[in-house]
């Protein structure tokens, strides 16, 4: 096998080999079937430059077709979404289809499988149908009403057409196999009565066919052959075949359907159902609102076309489940936006500056350069005054050995202009530092050339003129939710996990050159990350999204967090080496405050499974994340629970199972799980260890109250 070959993903080797087996490259034909039931999401993105990129390398068309079967969830306004997004991504179908097109063709085939005898219909309750479907090792039960006659079932099917009968009343099912192992061959439905106005045909129909039935034959109908699916349609492939081989022409093209590994991404849901649900309660502000993961969401909070197909590109193409770290994309964003977006200056927590020796009335518009990765990119022109606004984090009245920015007697560089040193500051009643008092080295201006702008110091702030700075209002946005799986834990709701902070709104100073700013422009606020104009914005008021940050923060705090926990840990460590209970307490203080700052659902529970086992620091820890942490007692299996008390009761140390029984005493846990542990604690107190304290003692007392 060459290289070229071995750098096909799974996918285009199956197409090469279906080619060299003689099948016709001017048959190629794929296609995008989206059901125009909500917005595409990131999820979505990776199906979309699969299916259009097989498009491109083979020269083969590829169909837009809207999988519109359930008048009930679809809507217009989806169907204008979806055609924007894939237009933005940079993608052009051939031919845009509907499976609503093929109504009348697919309810003729559904008379010939009646007339058949591979289709009849039903008219249990879905209560009763749902009961007669058995289990994956149990064979289903035939229907009552599976050997209906044609005529019958025929007779039946028009009056469901006609609209004769309510919702609910009757199914169409095909008659396939109620013993199959795939669940899904236990006579399918293929039709239901739905009364409801279609946005394409209207009232036309009442009848409406299942996703199952539908999807195959058009594929069928638009001679597709490829038909690319997600992993969880493994199991819909024998019925997809089914259904082809009831109307297939040997003299057409006959679809085939291949499964690849659909996109999960951490800190997101991908469910189209949950991303409907925190729109209609107001979780999020729309569809498009900056923090959802949908492409219009992305595209509003500042993300380019070319780094969402940067990013499909880079997870490829498997057939195995994973889970990317949404870490990537941002990274896409920033690798894609350091190229193109030209730097500019915003102070988005603003303290006042003051150049004391710079003449009154005085300004100077000072060059910069637009962008350091892009030669063409040029130079603008920036004003320089007495007063000017910097970040207040960038100023400390003493700065420790470390901080590189400004400080009392101190010099830094501010950006394109010259060297300033900390003087004084004025503060308000409260204390709050009002006016930071500089002065500039008069002949340090960046790149005059001179020795005095050579000269190396801490670091380099940016900074806008105040007579000159444009308010702007700037939204900053985090992660929406603050679980790395929100919808994976059971007994919750993924809701739980939503992020109190991921929305903060400020106010900031921009520098005049983006007076001219429109909707979507991109900018790099230098040292802050890079902001894009929102949609909000008017030619009196600039709103900004920060679309990411230079840095990834998210990583940063993830590893920070990981990093807590184990200082946590060892600190456990120097609890059993202590001498005294004061420098006990200061080290149980430490830590609870460490685990009560931990929001991250998963990685606290993941803490607490690893830490059920026979080791003393081990065991105390996982007692003090119960303790301590943000996990509610409920949040835990009772099994594990179960496990860390008996292992904890037994342990040879008097701390563990003080803290264990503390616990039991403090903790909301329901009578009948804490009298479980009666008996165990019922030994220690007839037959005390000899590490037993009065405490413990005491405890124990209180406990068998």
């Amino acid at each position: 096998m060459s290289t070229e070959e071995k750098s096909l993903h799974f996918i285009e080797q199956i197409i090469e080999e279906n080619l060299a087996k003689g099948f016709p490259q001017n048959k190629l034909r794929f296609r995008f079937p989206p059901e125009p039931n909500g917005y595409l999401h990131i999820g979505h993105a990776k199906s979309i430059c699969l299916n259009f990129g097989l498009g491109l390398k083979y020269n083969a068309p590829v169909n837009l077709r809207f999988d519109d079967t359930n008048p009930a969830k679809e809507e217009q306004e989806y169907v204008d979404a979806i055609k924007e997004d894939l237009q933005w991504l940079g993608f052009q179908w051939d031919k845009e289809l509907y499976a609503s097109d093929y109504f009348q063709q697919l309810y003729d085939w559904a008379i010939i499988l009646i007339k058949k005898g591979k289709a009849y219909i039903d008219s249990q309750s879905s209560e009763a149908m749902a009961e007669q479907k058995g289990t994956p090792s149990q064979p289903g039960v035939d229907s009552p009403y599976r050997n209906r006659s044609v005529e019958e079932n025929l007779a039946l099917f028009e009056r469901m057409k006609n609209g004769e009968f309510a919702e609910g009343t009757h199914i169409l099912r095909a008659k396939i196999d109620m013993s199959s192992s795939n669940m899904l061959m236990r006579d399918p439905i293929m039709y239901r009565i739905l009364h409801k106005e279609h946005h394409r045909t209207g009232d036309e129909w009442c009848i409406y066919p299942m996703y199952d039935y539908t999807h195959g034959e058009s594929d069928y109908l638009e001679q597709i052959s490829h038909s690319i699916c997600t992993l969880e349609f493994v199991m819909h492939r024998e019925l997809y075949n089914w259904f082809l081989d009831q109307i297939y022409d040997e003299n057409l093209v006959r679809p085939h359907q291949y499964e690849f590994a659909r996109l999960n991404l951490n800190y997101t849901v991908m469910s189209k159902r949950k991303l409907l649900q925190l729109v209609q309660e107001n979780h999020v502000n729309g569809w498009d609102d900056p923090r959802m993961p949908t492409i219009s969401g992305l595209r509003r909070r500042g993300y380019t076309a070319a780094s969402i197909r940067k990013f499909c590109e880079n997870i490829g193409v498997a057939k195995r489940e994973n889970i990317i770290d949404f870490s990537l994309l941002e990274f896409c964003l920033r690798d894609d936006l350091n190229k193109t977006a030209p730097r500019v200056m915003a102070v988005l927590d603003p303290v006042k500056l003051v150049i004391t020796n710079y003449p009154e009335g005085k300004e100077e518009w000072l060059e910069a350069e637009n962008n350091q990765e892009d030669e063409s990119a040029g130079f603008r022109k920036v004003p320089f005054s007495k007063e000017l606004y910097i970040e207040r984090e960038d100023f400390l009245e003493e700065a420790p050995a470390k901080f590189f920015r400004l400080s009392l007697g101190n010099e830094v560089r501010l950006k394109n202009a010259y060297i300033i040193k900390g003087e004084s500051v004025v503060k308000d009643a409260n204390g709050n530092i009002t006016e930071i008092h500089v002065t500039y080295d008069t002949d340090s201006l960046s790149g005059s050339g001179t020795e005095a702008s050579k000269r190396k110091v801490a670091g380099t702030l940016h900074w806008v003129s105040i007579n000159h700075a444009i308010e702007a209002e700037v939204r900053l946005y985090d992660r929406l939710f603050t679980d790395e799986a929100p919808d994976s834990h059971k007994e919750k709701s993924f809701l739980e996990f939503i992020n109190p902070n991921s929305l903060s709104v400020v106010k900031g100073f921009l520098e005049p050159s983006l007076a001219s700013a429109v909707s979507g422009d991109k900018f790099q606020f230098q040292r802050l990350g890079y902001f894009t104009v929102d949609k909000d914005a008017t030619t009196s008021k600039l709103v900004f999204n920060k679309a990411v940050g230079l840095k990834d923060a998210w990583e940063e705090k993830g590893k920070k967090e990981v990093n807590s926990i184990n200082n946590a840990l060892k600190d456990i460590n120097k609890y059993f080496k202590v001498s005294t209970r004061e420098e006990r307490i200061a080290i149980r203080t430490s830590i609870g405050e460490t685990l009560a700052g931990i929001l991250n659902y998963s990685l606290l529970q993941n803490s607490f499974k690893k830490n059920i086992n026979n080791n003393k620091s081990s065991l105390l820890f996982a007692n003090l994340i119960l303790k301590y942490s943000v996990l509610k007692t409920t949040d835990y299996e009772e099994e594990e629970l179960q496990k860390l008390f008996t292992m904890s009761l037994r342990s040879e140390s008097t701390f563990v199972r003080s803290r264990a029984i503390l616990n039991l005493n403090k903790l909301d846990f329901d009578s009948d799980f804490k009298n479980s542990f009666k008996d165990e604690i019922l030994k220690l107190k007839e037959n005390p260890p000899k590490s037993s304290t009065e405490r413990e003692l005491e405890f124990i007392a209180e406990f068998l109250k």
